[in-house]
């Protein structure tokens, strides 16, 4: 038997359109009923990531403004960027459905029905992803666990 044949258990199992379950062509956000492009889609992981540094470099800058530290230095302040970010989170999150990094980004969080997450989901939401794991666990709609927690998903605006 030819390797290309054989495949690995690495590949993981394969799984065609036609194969599926429920039927979906498998593009993100097609499970929650959401477009494939433009407006309420699900973005890519690059957004996210992007729009998570833009806050994370915003919190040290915040920081490193109202302590007099340097902006980069290893160490400095963790725990107090941390509650800076967490803050801005619940903060913009509850009032705007977005935070700085992400309305750059062009993406919001909203519930599956398209309404602003309320402000427990929000805190519900923030607490899990400051513990890192949650975020990083994901399904194919880009849906990390605590955005399957609060019963949200990030979208396009």
């Amino acid at each position: 038997m030819r390797r290309a044949t054989q495949g690995s258990w690495l590949d993981g199992p394969r799984v065609d359109a036609a194969e599926r379950r429920d039927g979906s062509s498998g593009y993100p956000g097609e499970r929650l009923g959401l477009p494939p492009a433009g407006p309420m889609s699900v973005p890519g992981l690059g957004r996210r990531i992007v729009a998570l540094l833009i806050d994370w470099l915003a919190c040290l800058l915040v920081v490193a403004l109202f302590t007099g530290h340097r902006l980069l230095a290893p160490g400095d302040r963790p725990i107090l960027t941390l509650a800076v970010f967490a803050l801005e989170y619940v903060l913009l999150l509850t009032a705007l459905g977005t935070t700085f990094g992400m309305r750059l980004m062009g993406i919001g969080v909203r519930r599956l029905d398209g309404s602003r997450l309320p402000f427990r989901w929000v805190l519900v939401r923030t607490v899990l992803l400051l513990c890192v794991v949650p975020a990083a666990i994901y399904d194919t709609d880009y849906r990390g666990l605590h955005d399957r927690a609060a019963g949200c998903v990030v979208v396009r605006l």
